[in-house]
C-alpha cells in the first residue's frame, strides 16, 4: 500500500491535487491534515501540532489496516522540517510505501490562486501575506515540486509516477 504525502504552502493546492488523485483512484482514502487539528478558534501551537501528527498517524494506520482500501492520501501544510520528518517517519514504520512531495509555486501564482479561490475561509489578505512569506522555505524542501504553469491533472500524474 501506498502513502502520498503532498505538502506546501496555504493557496498552492494541496488539497486539490490531493482531492483529484483520490477521485482518480478507486480505494484511496483522503486525509486532510487540518481535520486532525480543528479546534474553534484555531489554536497552532507545539501541543497542538503534536496532537495533530498523533491523529493523522492513527488515521493512517487505520486505513493501512482497512482491506477496501489501497492507498492513502495526506495534504496538510507542515512548515517545520521536525513535523513532516515524523509523518514520513511514523509511514515508514508501517511499511508502507511513502511517496512525499512539496508543492510550490512562485508568488504571482499564489497570488492568482488565492485570489480565484472563494471557498475556503482562511483566503484572508493576512494570510496571504504569511502563505507568501513562507514560499522561500517549501522551495527549499528537498521534495519541491513547481506548478506553476501545470494542470490539477499534471500535478497528480507527476506524482503518481
Amino acid at each position: 500500500m501506498r502513502a502520498i504525502v503532498i505538502n506546501g504552502p496555504m493557496g498552492v493546492g494541496k488539497t486539490t491535487v490531493g482531492r483529484y488523485i483520490a477521485d482518480s483512484c478507486a480505494g484511496t482514502a483522503f486525509i486532510d491534515g487540518d481535520w486532525c487539528m480543528d479546534i474553534h478558534p484555531f489554536v497552532g501551537n507545539s501541543e497542538t501540532r503534536a496532537m495533530a501528527v498523533d491523529n493523522i498517524l492513527h488515521m493512517i494506520d487505520n486505513y493501512r489496516k482497512c482491506s477496501a482500501c489501497r492507498q492513502i492520501v495526506l495534504v496538510w501544510l507542515m512548515d517545520d522540517e521536525q513535523t513532516y520528518r515524523r509523518i514520513r517517519q511514523g509511514i515508514e514504520q508501517m511499511q508502507l510505501e511513502l511517496r512525499s512531495v512539496t508543492l510550490v509555486c512562485d508568488r504571482e501564482h499564489l497570488i492568482s490562486r488565492w485570489k480565484n479561490d472563494d471557498r475556503c475561509e482562511w483566503r484572508t489578505e493576512e494570510w496571504l501575506a504569511v502563505s507568501l512569506n513562507s514560499l522561500g522555505y517549501f522551495a527549499s524542501a528537498d521534495d519541491a515540486f513547481a506548478t506553476d504553469d501545470r494542470s490539477v491533472q499534471q500535478i497528480a500524474e507527476a506524482i503518481m509516477q
